[in-house]
């Protein structure tokens, strides 16, 4: 089913509103998901080859517009929703300053605007048949060793190109933390990416009503070549 367009939250030029999650006139719906258009039929091949290998593949993230990722942000830079470490242990939000607040933010949440769920071509996944949604909570654990998604993401890792996919979020090759159960359709992905502008994205913080606006505008241009450009390379 072919979404409707909305109109932007933030005025930005329309070339660029897919690129913050300011619009949906290029996603489709898979469910209770949107998907960019290419990335929704891939997908779907993908779903039907896992299947046959006796995997049940099912989304459960897909596009993230602005404002719902600004609302996680907020609520982290507030306080009012737990900061984790890269070994997921608590941090005690008191004890951190504002630039390392952000840093503690961006190990496990995206900056609104910078996050690669508003394109539409990103997707978490899991095996239906090892776990329930209700269960799963995305963790590492889950999807290696005897975890209940390792057996899907050992296939995923060599078939997910076959259809267009790769992990773009690995072990010293990301600034983002590893991510296994994190998938994009590179061919659309790739594309945006090489459009992507940090001049643009502090356009649209700027206009936000976003907590840390001050200190995350002086390094925008770090934050964004260690979390948005730095990723794994495609397979081409």
């Amino acid at each position: 089913m072919q979404i409707k367009p909305q109109s932007p939250l933030i005025d930005i030029p329309s070339e660029h509103a897919k690129l913050y999650g300011l619009g949906d006139h290029h996603l489709v719906s898979i469910g209770q998901y949107l998907l960019e258009q290419r990335t929704a039929t891939a997908f779907k091949q993908l779903q039907v080859a896992a299947s046959m290998a006796g995997f049940d593949v099912q989304i459960c993230s897909a596009y993230r517009p602005f404002d719902r990722q600004l609302n996680i942000w907020n609520a982290k830079a507030n306080g009012q929703r737990p900061l984790l470490d890269n070994t997921s242990t608590p941090v005690v939000f008191n004890s951190l300053s504002p630039q390392q607040l952000i840093d503690t933010i961006l190990i496990w949440s995206a900056l609104p605007g910078a996050s690669r769920h508003h394109w539409g071509t990103d997707l978490d996944v899991y095996d239906a048949n090892g776990i329930s949604q209700q269960s799963l909570q995305l963790v590492t654990a889950e999807y290696t060793n005897d975890g209940p998604c390792a057996p899907l993401h050992r296939w995923l890792k060599l078939h997910a190109g076959e259809f267009g996919f790769y992990f773009p979020y690995q072990a010293n090759l990301s600034g983002v933390s590893p991510e296994p159960w994190h998938m994009s359709y590179y061919p659309v992905a790739n594309e945006l990416l090489v459009e992507f502008s940090a001049l643009e994205l502090a356009k649209v913080l700027s206009a936000a009503e976003i907590s840390l606006k001050l200190p995350l505008l002086e390094r925008l241009t770090e934050l964004v070549d260690h979390y948005v450009f730095f990723v794994a390379p495609s397979p081409t």
